[in-house]
């Protein structure tokens, strides 16, 4: 069977070439979506569209409700800790290590932790001048906006499984 074609001018295959763009086009989507609702660190929605264009339709559903659960639980605790003890690590390992009862309690997947204690660290650890409970709310929407371009174009302009393992397999 011939190999994919290339992109001549630039020796690039074209399943690599259409990926980069698929994933550069997302990105940059996510960033002026909010940008255009007016959220402070865009860039947050940038990195979880990134993360969710890196998969296939299917991988992509999966951690996008790890994201988006883990990220809820992660805003939703710090929020309300760092509320009133920001920046005290203390305080920041017992809601921590709550954070991983409380998932493993829901049964959600481990993935999920992951960001609630990522969404957790920023909201309580990085000194700000708003509000916690405002940091909190922010981020949730910055990845919700993220994960939710992310899937439309996952959906929209899917990459096959075969054509994902050929990418990964052929680094």
């Amino acid at each position: 069977m011939a190999g994919p074609k290339k992109v001549t001018w630039l020796r690039v295959n074209r399943r690599d070439f259409t990926h980069a763009l698929r994933t550069t086009l997302a990105a940059m989507a996510s960033f002026l979506v909010a940008r255009w609702c007016g959220l402070p660190e865009s860039y947050w929605a940038t990195v979880s569209t990134l993360i969710v264009t890196q998969s296939t339709v299917g991988a992509a559903w999966t951690v996008s409700k790890d994201r988006l659960a883990g990220t809820a639980l992660g805003a939703a605790a710090g929020g309300g800790l760092a509320t009133y003890a920001a920046e005290d690590v203390a305080l920041f390992g017992v809601g921590l290590f709550a954070l991983g009862v409380l998932c493993a309690f829901l049964r959600v997947r481990r993935s999920a932790y992951r960001y609630a204690g990522i969404t957790l660290a920023i909201v309580m650890l990085i000194a700000r001048t708003q509000p916690a409970w405002i940091i909190a709310v922010h981020r949730f929407i910055e990845i919700s906006i993220g994960i939710a371009v992310g899937l439309m174009v996952a959906a929209l302009w899917p990459e096959s499984e075969a054509q994902f393992a050929a990418g990964a397999s052929d680094r």
